[in-house]
């Protein structure tokens, strides 16, 4: 039986949102290794576009809004329209990252009290829009598993280039599976020296029973002293070690 470590959560993101080095520093060692981590995945399906990503992580404060939020910005530089959704219901930061309202968001638009135009708010970066969480609700589980959120998907699908998803981690609730099982690929965000090797084995598995396609993992809080040995030695330099495919076997 797979138990999790006990561990304080960080709040600062709650309060501050994550930090968009993207947008803030576009030309920087770790922009470029979100660019870098585009191009792979975009080449890590070959046989079918990528429309539509969740990145998740097997806990909580282990960096997947940074890496979803960082990459949203670095696919819109590119010219693609991007919407990101803040699909975390318990723990939202994306109204907080890009300075936007949370009055109406993704909860207000699931339970019926809000139109779609009504939720999608245009950014400070161009070609990227943003559906905030809305009100923390009581039941996100039950909103996020619910018809409403299939027809959403389809339909901000069809107004985007790619549709991204900032969920919660797979180790903690439902949500994230229920998401995966609907988008074209999933990746895990995986912190070096941080997040539990059997977490995260646990959180591929429960990926994995919905079926979800499991593009890969982002290795984040990497270090040049820790690098050595992950994946055949593969490090880029700065926070980010990179992105590595399903094929890895390590």
């Amino acid at each position: 039986m797979f138990k999790r470590k006990n561990k304080k959560l960080d709040d600062n993101s709650l309060k501050y949102g994550v930090g968009l080095v993207a947008y803030s520093d576009p030309s920087g060692m770790i922009s470029e290794q979100f660019k870098t981590v585009r191009t792979n995945i975009q080449f890590s399906s070959v046989d079918k576009s990528l429309e539509s990503i969740l990145f998740t992580s097997s806990e909580p404060s282990e960096g997947k809004s940074t890496v979803s939020n960082n990459m949203a910005v670095t696919w819109a530089d590119q010219g693609t329209k991007v919407i990101l959704v803040d699909a975390d219901l318990r723990r939202p930061t994306v109204h907080r990252t890009f300075d936007v309202s949370n009055r109406l968001g993704l909860t207000n638009y699931l339970s019926g009290n809000a139109t779609l135009e009504e939720v999608i708010q245009p950014t400070m970066i161009k070609n990227l829009s943003v559906i905030t969480s809305g009100p923390i609700p009581p039941n996100p589980s039950e909103l996020l598993g619910s018809e409403r959120t299939i027809t959403m998907m389809s339909e901000l699908v069809a107004q985007s280039d790619l549709l991204i998803l900032d969920a919660p981690p797979v180790n903690t609730v439902t949500d994230a599976q229920l998401l995966a099982a609907r988008v074209d690929g999933t990746v895990l965000v995986v912190p070096q020296g941080i997040a539990d090797k059997a977490g995260v084995r646990h959180a591929k598995q429960l990926l994995e029973t919905v079926h979800a396609n499991i593009l890969g993992a982002v290795m984040n809080r990497v270090t040049a002293e820790k690098s050595e040995g992950y994946y055949g030695g593969s490090y880029y330099g700065g926070s980010y070690a990179g992105y590595y495919g399903t094929d890895d076997k390590k």
